[in-house]
């Protein structure tokens, strides 16, 4: 099994270098890691104290953050490490303030997992929630080096559970231990013959508990606004877009933030397909008060500000439902907001969570978002929802304070 899995990561490199001139996503993967080896031995030095972070993209950054953020504070004497594996991480946090250097991982070989070891030979490495690497877990497992994996979830159709999956149950045995997220992963764990686990929960929950303090202030977006009600939309696809324009069309007193998951000029012309007269959020220097004033839709074509533009609203609509998954919840939830998603929310312990307590609203078609929609237009029932909301996130932090505290017991 490990000879296939070595010709499986042998043959995705090969295609991505084909997809690569077509391809922008291929190409900056393929980019990234050319000369790697040469340029981390220019610029890390190997006689010095390092700790290595692993994040497969944006959002496991986002949610591993507190604990890097934590433990950059709590290793003064060490330089911090980080790798991602795909251009929606590297490419925006390339630059971060939060590590002395920052890569993409080189692909899953055993060279590149003894070269990358050699040149940086962490005192320990930390994962969240994906990815596990044969050839670098083996690596540091063999080297004594503890890997620890945070906000780790687990489920029993997961291919580490199944008859033929005994050769990646074996990756799962190179990990030091595992902070999960619930106690369904603990005891999965257990079956398995995996005791080295402990439940800490999300660590998602630490990082946005208190956006709300820390928002931006967006004078432009909030004339926009003015005393509208407001649906703001986040992480959209195009099936969502066209189940808002639907919506919007029933409920006319709304206005709509849109940040679509994508914001390649493609997308945003589809968008600008369904709302003509939809403003550009890149483009909001040039509308005058009028024309920013009476409009009902405002795209948002740049990244980042997701966080803080579910402050000015009312309710939040998740995208994703209607693909592979919801997406980010918490950050809308944290506001204190009612939050409606699509029906492809069952991998995801917040969106079961939020439709337990209250806070969450699940559709599978146009007749539901708009039932539900309906429903929260009674003002008491929305405000249950928005502290229901709001306070599963106040009960479920803590998670960063646990993993810092295993790790200063550990002596580490």
């Amino acid at each position: 099994m490990r000879l296939l899995y070595s010709i499986g990561i042998f043959l995705y490199g090969l295609l991505l270098r084909i997809l690569a001139p077509f391809h922008a996503k291929a190409r900056l993967m393929v980019t990234g890691r050319k000369d790697w080896y040469l340029r981390m031995k220019q610029s890390v030095d190997s006689s010095q104290k390092h700790i290595w972070f692993h994040f497969a993209s944006l959002g496991e950054f986002e949610q591993g953050r507190p604990v890097l953020e934590a433990i950059k504070n709590n290793y003064l004497d060490h330089k911090i490490i980080v790798t991602f594996y795909s251009p929606s991480g590297y490419e925006i946090r390339k630059n971060t303030n939060l590590a002395d250097h920052v890569f993409y991982l080189p692909y899953d070989t055993a060279q590149n997992a003894r070269l990358f070891l050699d040149l940086i030979n962490p005192s320990f490495a930390v994962f969240t929630k994906y990815e596990y690497w044969y050839y670098y877990f083996e690596g540091l497992h063999s080297r004594s080096i503890p890997l620890f994996l945070v906000s780790a979830i687990f489920r029993p159709e997961q291919i580490f559970f199944q008859a033929y999956g005994t050769f990646f149950l074996k990756i799962l045995g190179f990990v030091t231990y595992f902070f999960v997220q619930n106690e369904e992963s603990v005891r999965l764990l257990k079956e398995f013959g995996i005791r080295n686990a402990g439940l800490a929960g999300d660590t998602r929950f630490d990082r946005v508990i208190d956006l709300p303090k820390v928002r931006k202030e967006i004078p432009l977006i909030a004339a926009f606004v003015e005393t509208a009600p407001v649906l703001v939309a986040g992480s959209t696809w195009p099936e969502d877009e066209k189940l808002l324009k639907e919506l919007l069309q029933r409920f006319q007193e709304y206005k709509l933030i849109l940040a679509p998951h994508e914001i390649n000029e493609g997308h945003i012309v589809s968008i600008l397909n369904l709302w003509p007269a939809a403003l550009r959020f890149s483009k909001m220097t040039e509308y005058d008060m009028t024309t920013l004033t009476e409009a009902k839709v405002l795209i948002i074509d740049n990244i980042g500000l997701l966080s803080s533009l579910y402050g000015f609203g009312q309710l939040a609509y998740i995208g994703g439902g209607f693909g592979v998954g919801i997406h980010n919840t918490l950050e809308a939830a944290t506001y204190g907001m009612p939050v409606l998603f699509g029906p492809n929310f069952k991998k995801f312990q917040e969106g079961k969570d939020l439709i337990e307590q209250g806070g969450g609203f699940s559709f599978a078609d146009i007749k539901g978002l708009m039932d539900a929609f309906e429903r929260l237009q009674d003002q008491s029932k929305r405000v249950e929802a928005a502290k229901s909301a709001r306070q599963y996130v106040q009960q479920k932090a803590g998670a960063t304070p646990i993993i810092i505290k295993y790790l200063k017991n550990a002596n580490l």
